[in-house]
């Protein structure tokens, strides 16, 4: 969805979805044990589960799912600089580099089944939300960026944001990348709530 405008006018694009990558990358999160990113609540409906492991291994772990997450968020802003293999059993949802990458693969490996039902169900969720409410999520930005350009006086800038709505277990909204946030799925149909958390994204942006 994108900013109305005569020519030379700004120009600013924000993509909402609840992308499979991304979910999966999140349900694998919690099944393989990963803690990073510290900041960012876990998904609802997976019951914790407790791994055993070195210091060693786990920090071998967090690096390697850290990169994974953030080629899966912003895959143009990290570039891997070797190929990217596609996981077995992942469909084609994960894809990792084809080097250093070992534990990583090992670890969510015996996950990939309940990942991949889990992460469709999230994802089916939110679809039957969007298309239950159409033109609610364009509204909702553009009265934000209406908002924002009445306070600073100009015309917001151009900016591009990826929005992915998330079932997590705390409200609120997260930057996950550069250009990407996670916002909860009950804040996003909260019209009034969302419209002032979503109101500093777009101040930054715009």
């Amino acid at each position: 969805m994108g900013g109305m405008g005569g020519a030379g006018s700004p120009e600013w694009t924000i993509r909402e979805d609840a992308s499979r990558p991304v979910l999966l990358a999140l349900c694998l999160r919690q099944l393989a044990g990963i803690r990073s990113p510290g900041e960012l609540p876990h998904l609802r409906g997976i019951p914790p589960r407790v791994t055993a492991r070195a210091d060693a291994a786990q920090d071998i772990l967090e690096r390697q799912w850290t990169a994974y997450w953030e080629m899966t968020v912003e895959p143009q802003a990290h570039p891997s600089v070797v190929p990217l293999d596609l996981v077995d059993g992942f469909e084609t949802f994960v894809a990792l580099p084809i080097e250093g990458f070992d534990e990583l693969r090992h670890a969510i490996a015996p996950h990939a089944a309940e990942a991949l039902a889990l992460s469709q169900t999230m994802h089916a969720r939110y679809t039957r939300d969007a298309v239950a409410k159409p033109g609610t999520s364009y509204r909702a930005y553009a009265s934000a960026i209406a908002e924002h350009e009445r306070q600073v006086g100009r015309r917001a800038h151009s900016f591009e944001l990826n929005v992915q709505v998330l079932p997590l277990t705390q409200r609120g909204v997260w930057w996950i990348g550069a250009l990407t946030v996670a916002v909860t799925d009950g804040l996003r149909q909260d019209v009034a709530a969302f419209d002032a958390a979503i109101h500093p994204i777009i101040a930054e942006l715009a």
